[in-house]
């Protein structure tokens, strides 16, 4: 199946870029190497309808299912992982298409994150 995927708001694209910097930065903080691939979650708000919609986008960018989460609102997450670096370029197209997630799903990206790799690449 191959997707058309929509353009992104680059208002939206970089008020996230934003909050992006910020984890980098913390990452960076403590150590890490940001060109060492690991586990990259990302999550995304909506319905249990919405989230197999995405569950069939998103994995033919290499994202599985990790968890569903409902949190004391009763709002339903969504989170997946894939494996990548979390460098300036790959955390921005990570987030883009994300972002191209969210429109053709209608659901709300929530972010990202990671944990600290530092040390040798392999």
């Amino acid at each position: 199946m191959s997707l058309d995927l929509p353009p992104v708001d680059e208002a939206r694209l970089a008020a996230e870029w934003e909050a992006d910097k910020s984890v980098l930065a913390n990452l960076a903080a403590n150590g890490d190497v940001a060109r060492i691939a690991r586990p990259v979650d990302v999550s995304f708000k909506g319905s249990e309808k919405d989230f197999k919609r995405v569950l069939t986008i998103a994995s033919q960018f290499g994202f599985i299912e990790l968890d569903r989460e409902e949190d004391e609102d009763g709002d339903l997450f969504l989170f997946l992982e894939c494996v990548q670096p979390v460098d300036e370029q790959s955390i921005r197209a990570l987030t883009k298409k994300c972002l191209q997630i969210e429109i053709l799903c209608g659901v709300e990206y929530d972010g990202w994150g990671c944990e600290v790799r530092s040390g040798q690449v392999h």
